[in-house]
């Protein structure tokens, strides 16, 4: 899964859980998706950052 997918099934889920109709269960698991799915982003972003170090070394 990349970055984008990843934050676009986060946005989703997100959305979903602000609806009122979510039951506690349901809701639970979607809580255990949102921080799988942030978690994939997170690492993502740092291997990103990680890159971008070093393509910027290569200029100094």
């Amino acid at each position: 899964m990349n970055y984008t997918e990843a934050f676009t099934e986060l946005q989703q889920l997100v959305k979903q859980m602000e609806q009122a109709d979510v039951s506690v269960d349901e809701l639970a698991q979607k809580i255990e998706r949102a921080g799988k799915l942030i978690q994939i982003c997170k690492d993502k972003l740092v291997k990103t950052e990680e890159e971008i170090a070093k393509i910027a070394e290569q200029f100094e």
